[in-house]
């Protein structure tokens, strides 16, 4: 992962926060269930991101449902629905499962951690095979995602390179609440993808806690999800 030189000493402090928790990235969700966030486009309401949180004996569990909808003079452009389920043991990912309709287009993935050849091993629609465990889910809960040199598409299975960058600290108003952030910029470090297919995101997590408050990108418009609850 690069840091750009303009950014290390701040970036350190932010990464040595971020490490610390690397092998604990699902203990501070012990006391959360919920994490309720909204779907904006072009500054509208069109859906949700919901994050549910279990845990249970040494299992740890999340499990993500979206849905969104894009309608111009009542006709729909695009459309989410999804949900997924990752659980975890000892903080390590053991198993992942997702079904997505896109449009009218079916997604899904199924992975699983096989322990004897420490990998994972991945059936998803856009890719089938194994992959080394230092990959991550792409999916915004976990702040774990600032530390890892590639994702998994938590839609369709595949794997993208990354970068990520510490922007700067900042203070967010979120529904009425003043929240002390780090912003950071994930985007995709293989020039040959197209342009739909890569990862430009700026992501906020709360400082206090790693929680994440906001991502936005561009595509056809200006896409927000914004933290709306925890419980």
């Amino acid at each position: 992962m690069k840091i750009k030189f303009h950014h290390i000493v701040i970036g350190l402090i932010i990464s040595i926060c971020a490490f610390s928790n690397l092998y604990s990235h699902t203990g501070h969700y012990k006391n959360i269930k919920v994490i309720e966030m909204d779907v904006y486009r072009n500054g509208e309401i069109i859906g949700y991101s919901n994050y549910l949180f279990k845990n249970y004996e040494n299992i740890f569990e999340v499990v993500n449902e979206t849905k969104f909808e894009v309608k111009i003079a009542g006709v729909k452009l695009f459309s989410i629905k999804s949900i997924s389920k990752e659980r975890y043991q000892n903080d390590q990912l053991i198993e992942f499962n997702s079904e997505t309709m896109q449009n009218d287009k079916k997604k899904f993935v199924k992975l699983i951690f096989d322990k004897s050849k420490d990998i994972f091993i991945i059936d998803g629609s856009s890719y089938k095979g194994n992959a080394n465990k230092e990959n991550i889910i792409g999916n915004w809960w976990n702040h774990k995602i600032l530390t890892s040199d590639s994702q998994i598409s938590p839609l369709s299975g595949s794997i993208k390179r990354q970068e990520v960058n510490f922007i700067s600290k900042e203070t967010l108003e979120i529904n009425g609440n003043t929240i002390e952030v780090d912003h950071f910029k994930l985007q995709s470090t293989d020039d040959s993808l197209e342009a739909d297919k890569k990862l430009d995101f700026d992501i906020w997590y709360d400082s206090k806690n790693n929680i994440i408050v906001k991502v936005e990108y561009k595509r056809l418009g200006k896409w927000q999800y914004i933290l709306k609850k925890i419980e």
